[in-house]
């Protein structure tokens, strides 16, 4: 049996996420909408995150494009667009699950390396932590992962 297999819950890619420089968020929603995206959802995200998100549905599906613009030059976002020469880019995956308690606990024990201490408030109402790039010495994913949770 894989390791996905034991991991409760993992139901479909929920978002993937995109870093935008600051005040490039409106011209990158435009951009999305001309490809035929729909806005879903918008937000402020305080706390550590320190982003604002935008969230455009892609068709009928489930699956959704995040943009995330950063609040303040200490937003972790901030911090990786800087990496990436200030430029936007690729900044996790995100798969939804039934359970973000029952996932972090299997995938904790399975060896992760999760960054959240436990599974949190997100945006939307979500429930969800983090899971480093580096997570498995073998097999390093090379990106963020963002395990999420649907409100009921």
């Amino acid at each position: 049996m894989s390791l996905l297999n034991e991991v409760p819950g993992i139901l479909f890619v929920d978002h993937v996420a995109i870093a935008v420089p600051q005040g490039q968020l409106e011209a990158q929603v435009a951009s999305y909408r001309a490809l035929g995206f729909a806005e879903f959802h918008r937000e402020d995200v305080l706390g550590k995150d320190q982003v604002r998100e935008v969230l455009l549905k892609i068709g009928d599906g489930p699956n959704l494009i995040q943009l995330l613009e950063p609040l303040t030059p200490d937003s972790p976002v901030a911090k990786q667009i800087e990496k990436n020469g200030g430029r936007a880019g690729f900044a996790h995956i995100a798969y939804r699950v039934g359970s973000a308690q029952q996932a972090f606990e299997a995938m904790r024990a399975a060896g992760f390396k999760i960054i959240d201490a436990a599974p949190r408030k997100g945006s939307r109402g979500t429930t969800v932590f983090f899971v480093h790039p580096k997570s498995t010495e073998a097999a390093p994913f090379g990106y963020l992962i963002e395990i999420v949770e649907e409100p009921a």
